[in-house]
């Protein structure tokens, strides 16, 4: 069930309307929701301002540009780690495009973009320079059968799991 009283049905179907095309116009959306396009403006105004929607870009084809290689590094950190200095000097690296800490033995798992085995390398001796790492794992991707880009928000709206109903 969703925990968010302050969404309701409509709210739900723009949200995945506009994460499935965060170009679409106002009145792509209008005809979405069945409202009218100012209508339509002020509800998705309302769900940038409460932080529903974080910011809209571009998804770029990184095999296009030679960032051939995808890698899962897993992070295991010396008892003295200092967390905050530590994930902002990771964050600084910009082969990182996610940090997530995690439960289990290890302290983070990364998610990292390179060009190839021999950048991958490269970046893994940076990463192990920094400070506090004891000592890091890593799995190379091979192929990806599926990656949904954003939520499951159609889910949400099939269960009718939505708030108060407004």
């Amino acid at each position: 069930m969703l925990d968010r009283p302050e969404l309701d049905q409509l709210d739900l179907r723009l949200l995945d309307a506009l994460q499935r095309n965060a170009r679409s116009t106002f009145a792509e959306l209008a005809a979405v929701a069945g409202l009218g396009s100012s209508a339509v403006h002020d509800r998705v105004k309302r769900l940038e301002q409460r932080g529903f929607v974080k910011g809209y870009s571009a998804r770029i084809d990184g095999r296009r540009l030679g960032v051939e290689l995808t890698a899962f590094v897993s992070v295991f950190t010396a008892p003295d780690v200092q967390y905050e200095a530590f994930t902002r000097a990771i964050a600084a690296l910009p082969e990182v495009a996610e940090i997530h800490s995690v439960a289990g033995e290890e302290s983070f798992v990364l998610k990292v973009f390179t060009r190839s085995t021999g950048h991958l390398d490269d970046f893994l001796s940076r990463l192990k320079g920094l400070a506090g790492i004891a000592r890091t794992k890593t799995t190379i991707v091979l192929s990806t059968p599926f990656e949904r880009e954003g939520l499951a928000l159609a889910g949400l709206l099939a269960n009718g799991a939505a708030g108060d109903g407004r």
